[in-house]
């Protein structure tokens, strides 16, 4: 310990932790800190008398925050299959004063609940954790198996932390903070053979959790599902976003196709399938007259309400797309939007006014020179010129959904062959090429591709529709750059690959296949105009994309599976960016790893550190980074779908297989659960502190 920190009373003290954007281990460094100062009085230390006459010196300078740095962790080996099937965490964080002192934190992994967990209902009950309700808010029922229960989802996603003013909720004896949760799907019904992919409507929880003003602890109080019967209900609800004026920004992935011509996220089945559809299932029947395929594909926003309650809108206005996550820029207008999607576009959204997503502009980037594994810098990045695809209120676009019934035909004709007709477009679109005409000239019809078709419409203005799966985007506000995580560079991004959809006019040339994929920067600035000389009025618009990493993949499979480095990169899914710490983290999605990672990369020192494994199979999902709440940074990271998908692996040992399966039944109820949670300290051991430097 610093004399320096000790020489401050204990409310400086605390002032100076709150400050210090480190992860919850401050929590103990703040006990310790005051307890060799000499406990809790707020009194100043008496400066010591002066020997021999004279007069006191003056007071030390104030110890401030001088940087953090994580110390990864190794990859779970397959001499510790336990390890192999759970959330192993074994790094650290080093905090380094202005004084020169260091101290070392392990951190640590605290789950709020596993999915199909009893959790609290804040009214001296209990309710299922991330289960699923129809349009009347009755559970749904899973009646694949010998007894009936209701359908939990195995795949929570995109959450957010935040507080909210005069919050109040029964049972929180210190800070009531709130954490907004959405899980995607349920990969099977409990006979373990039906796939639920997509056919259910995805839920979206506000936890109420009492934060320890002292450690910063959070522990669960309140667990409220969200009504989504004024939204139509939500589909596939993949990454999420904190907005800057504090609601939870979701997303609705793989749009289905109206047109259920194989160019779509999903096909119409999913969404009608009188049996195993989203219509059966939230409506209570597939003919329901307000099931629409033009109903999904949008952005939903929750707004949490002080009694840890959350009221739910969708936004019809920026586009319908395979939205993975949205990026809302400082100024509060300008949006960035991940398309996860072969074929996929870079879209921007500029709202009307701030704080407010309702109305505003749509455009889609198109590439002016070569993006490719060359363009590794400011210097060397592909530039863009936006193109205006529309201008509309949310309103305006669900009324012609919901009250014009607007149908496919109204908007524009699309074919599988070309009719030689001389007015059909080619549009390769999720690697499948079909011919496409507008029904009309007319600002309606017009309107409504903009924001109902969009891919199609962008593809016919002249977008470059040519990223394969873009899926999380953040932004690093000081330096103005945006990042987006590819997860695999393949198909349409791949150089002559016309079968996996590679148009060259998109400007988008990757010479091989890299399944490892890559994250990209995106230098952002202000003055630019659009395809049609008009300026665009934001400050933060992508001027040009650059590569930032990419990941590598093996020869050959090794001793655990793995296709590609595990010291790497693999499959870039959730992005996150803290501005405190000056890193980007980095969930992964991948079949390329046994084990997803969690990664921490630093943008000054390009310093890339493992902080976290989920088990076996499962995806690294719900990552969101929070600066300071009251006084205390977070790191939440959930997990999804334990023991997926077996067959990616076929190097690992059928030994080693069986041991990891049987773990991860027996931790996650037959895998048929995953957890939501956060990164945070180990308690269990006191802190080491090196010497001072």
């Amino acid at each position: 310990m610093s004399d320096l920190a000790c020489n401050a009373p204990r409310r400086q003290i605390l002032k100076f932790l709150a400050r210090t954007p480190v992860l919850l281990p401050l929590g103990a460094a703040a006990t310790s800190m005051l307890t060799a100062c000499g406990g809790g009085n707020d009194s100043p230390a008496s400066p010591p008398a002066p020997s021999g006459g004279g007069v006191n010196p003056p007071p030390p300078a104030p110890v401030e925050f001088k940087s953090a740095t994580f110390v990864g962790m190794d990859a779970p080996a397959a001499s510790d299959p336990a390890a192999l099937a759970s959330t192993t965490v074994k790094s650290q964080l080093v905090v380094e004063l202005s004084d020169g002192s260091k101290t070392t934190y392990d951190l640590a992994y605290q789950p709020f609940f596993l999915t199909g967990d009893e959790v609290p209902d804040g009214n001296g009950g209990t309710m299922l954790a991330a289960g699923y309700y129809d349009v009347n808010n009755n559970p749904i029922i899973d009646t694949f198996g010998a007894t009936p229960r209701q359908f939990f989802s195995d795949a929570p996603d995109g959450a957010s932390l935040l507080s909210v003013e005069g919050a109040n909720v029964a049972g929180v004896k210190g800070n009531a903070v709130f954490a907004v949760v959405q899980f995607e799907y349920t990969t099977f019904a409990q006979d373990g053979a039906t796939s639920m992919y997509g056919t259910l409507p995805s839920p979206i929880a506000v936890l109420t959790l009492d934060q320890d003003p002292d450690t910063g602890k959070l522990t669960l109080v309140k667990y409220h599902n969200v009504d989504m019967s004024q939204v139509h209900g939500l589909w596939i609800t993949c990454g999420a976003s904190l907005s800057p004026w504090g609601t939870h920004l979701s997303s609705e992935e793989y749009e289905p196709d109206a047109f259920n011509l194989g160019q779509g996220g999903q096909s119409l089945g999913i969404l009608t399938n009188p049996d195993n559809g989203f219509g059966k299932w939230f409506y209570g029947s597939a003919d329901d007259p307000r099931l629409s395929p033009y109903n999904y594909g949008h952005i939903p926003e929750i707004i949490v309400n002080p009694d840890g309650t959350g009221t739910a809108k969708k936004h019809f206005c920026l586009g319908r797309i395979s939205h993975e996550l949205i990026e809302v820029m400082p100024d509060n207008r300008t949006a960035l939007m991940g398309d996860d999607y072969s074929n996929g576009g870079l879209f921007m959204f500029i709202a009307d006014r701030e704080r407010d997503l309702s109305s505003g502009t749509l455009y889609v980037a198109r590439y002016t020179s070569v993006l490719s594994d060359q363009s590794v810098d400011k210097a060397s990045a592909a530039t863009i010129q936006w193109i205006k695809l529309g201008s509309a209120t949310s309103a305006e676009i669900e009324a012609l959904v919901n009250i014009d019934r607007i149908k496919p035909t109204d908007i524009m004709d699309v074919k599988a062959d070309d009719p030689g007709t001389g007015d059909y477009v080619p549009l390769t679109l999720n690697r499948t090429r079909r011919f496409v005409k507008l029904a009309g000239n007319d600002a309606r019809t017009l309107k409504a591709a903009a924001f109902l078709e969009t891919h199609r419409y962008a593809g016919l203005k002249g977008g470059s529709m040519g990223f394969s799966k873009m899926e999380g985007t953040t932004v690093n506000a000081a330096d103005k750059i945006a990042y987006s995580a590819i997860a695999n560079i393949t198909d349409s991004m791949v150089v002559d690959n016309t079968g996996g959809g590679y148009v060259a006019e998109h400007n988008i040339r990757f010479p091989k296949r890299v399944n490892a994929g890559c994250v990209l920067q995106h230098f952002l600035a202000g003055g630019q105009v659009d395809s049609d000389g008009n300026a665009i009025n934001s400050q933060w618009v992508p001027q040009s994309t650059a590569v930032l990493i990419t990941g590598e993949d093996l020869a050959a499979g090794d001793a655990l599976g793995n296709t590609s480095d595990p010291d790497n990169i693999a499959s870039p899914d959730n992005l996150k960016f803290s501005q405190s710490l000056r890193t980007l983290f980095i969930g992964e999605d991948s079949g390329n790893h046994l084990n997803n990672f969690l990664w921490a990369y630093n943008v000054d020192t390009g310093s890339l550190q493992r902080l976290l494994s989920t088990p076996a199979g499962a995806e690294s999902t719900g990552l969101h980074a929070v600066d300071a709440l009251n006084g205390w940074t977070y790191i939440l990271s959930n997990f999804q779908h334990p023991g997926d998908e077996w067959g990616r692996f076929p190097t690992i040992p059928a030994a080693l297989k069986d041991a990891v399966d049987a773990a991860l039944d027996a931790n996650y109820g037959g895998k048929f659960k995953a957890a939501v949670g956060y990164l945070t300290g180990d308690f269990s051991a006191a802190p080491s502190t090196a010497a001072k430097l």
